[in-house]
């Protein structure tokens, strides 16, 4: 008996094994799709040298992320759902396009203040400046660091979803960034055609998703119906003001 015992439970460490390589093999595979990197060697004394690596946060990146954190901590499926409310959250994909800018800077220290005078994602024939982006990236850089960038989803004056019919996304950088890139191009392509970050939103995280979009929706109308009703007083004062003194002129007649 104790050896029935024991031979399921090397099947079950066997299988479970299995699973976790298959697993992260897969994470890996997605990895490999959305996470790009390049490096440079200063071509003078062939030391100094920098490495860039920039991560486009893709519905299947994101899912795949948020998987692979579950199998490794061996979540149940709240906490999952739990971790993947928060971390869709904290990318605001509802209204950013958010990319994962890490360095290793192994030469001259690179000063990028403001980031967003450097980085910038081209879509289609157009090219955007981040909206926000983690601060840590403006002080002197040296050995390695990573932060957020996040570029405009929609377009400011009409709303429409900048990333719809267009197929690819480039995040570039310029040479400026460093004497090791010299005059060598910095730009990560990624083809954003089958990308959906609805598919992201579904059970408990997208009724907390669609709660948060709704709460975020009234605060706004909230605030305008105040500026609106603050403008009619306004209107009502001034339509006061010259009734009153067309009456005055009207009794002087």
């Amino acid at each position: 008996m104790k050896r029935v015992l024991l031979l399921l439970s090397l099947i079950m460490i066997l299988v479970f094994s299995i699973a976790t390589v298959t697993t992260a093999q897969s994470f890996d595979s997605v990895l490999a799709r959305w996470s790009q990197s390049k490096r440079y060697v200063e071509r003078e004394d062939k030391v100094s040298n920098l490495t860039i690596t920039a991560t486009y946060y893709s519905a299947e990146y994101i899912e795949a992320f948020v998987q692979n954190e579950a199998k490794k901590n061996l979540w149940t499926e709240n906490e999952l759902e739990e971790y993947k409310y928060n971390f869709v959250k904290a990318l605001r994909l509802d209204e950013t396009i958010p990319i994962l800018l890490h360095i290793d800077n192994n030469g001259p220290a690179m000063y990028l203040s403001p980031l967003d005078i450097f980085a910038k994602l081209r879509i289609g024939k157009n090219t955007y400046k981040p909206i926000d982006y983690d601060k840590r990236l403006n002080f002197k850089l040296l050995g390695e660091r990573e932060g957020l960038i996040f570029f405009p989803r929609t377009d400011a004056k009409t709303g429409k979803d900048l990333l719809k019919g267009e197929k690819y996304v480039t995040f570039e950088l310029p040479p400026s960034i460093s004497p090791v890139v010299e005059s060598r191009e910095t730009a990560f392509m990624w083809n954003v055609a089958d990308d959906d970050p609805k598919k992201l939103f579904a059970g408990k995280t997208a009724d907390k998703m669609e709660t948060d979009r709704l709460l975020k929706r009234l605060e706004k109308l909230k605030k305008d119906k105040k500026e609106l009703d603050s403008q009619l007083q306004t209107v009502n004062s001034e339509i006061g003001t010259i009734q009153t003194r067309l009456d005055e002129l009207m009794m002087k007649k």
